[in-house]
């Protein structure tokens, strides 16, 4: 007929998360019950592909072996929008036409002008990630010639790097 508010209980039970909702009390006996349930879920980030919520209907009045239960699986899907930005120090290079590469030099000037790309991965949400993995193709070499001399790699904010063979073959 109308419209109510359930009272609900969240638990635990024998180690299963159990929301408990008092439907009517007393019921009228061949009483019809429609309920529409919204659960606010968090933390599923890793929890693989769907969660399995088991619904049961039971009555204190009367136990009974035939007390319906139904098992609902909701897929999860976590979403996350990543953004990349990137910039180099100086945006723009240019090496005088005196200049030439120092063959076995192990000082910096010897083997061009110090060029910083900073890149950063922002996370816009709305749900958390975890095991990004992100891949840069720094063109090095241009034909047989160094084209670009990978002096190093740091990163900041736990993440962990894997070193491309070509940096710093020169021990610069």
């Amino acid at each position: 007929q109308g419209q109510e508010k359930l009272s609900c209980n969240p638990k635990k039970e024998n180690g299963t998360h159990v929301v408990l909702c008092e439907l009517g009390n007393p019921m009228k006996a061949g009483a019809r019950i429609t309920v529409d349930l919204e659960l606010s879920v968090s933390g599923l980030e890793d929890m693989g592909e769907a969660i399995t919520f088991h619904l049961q209907l039971r009555s204190k009045n009367s136990p009974s072996p035939s007390n319906a239960s139904v098992t609902v699986t909701v897929p999860v899907e976590a979403e996350a929008e990543m953004e990349l930005r990137g910039n180099s120090l100086p945006a723009t290079t240019v090496l005088p036409t005196s200049w030439h590469w120092v063959e076995g030099s192990r000082r910096l000037e010897d083997h061009g002008i110090k060029v910083e790309h900073v890149y950063e991965l922002h996370n816009k949400g709305p749900g958390t990630v975890s095991g990004v993995t992100l891949s840069l193709a720094v063109p090095h070499l241009l034909g047989d010639h160094v084209l670009l001399y990978l002096l190093e790699l740091g990163t900041e904010g736990g993440m962990n790097c894997s070193h491309h063979p070509a940096l710093n073959p020169a021990q610069v």
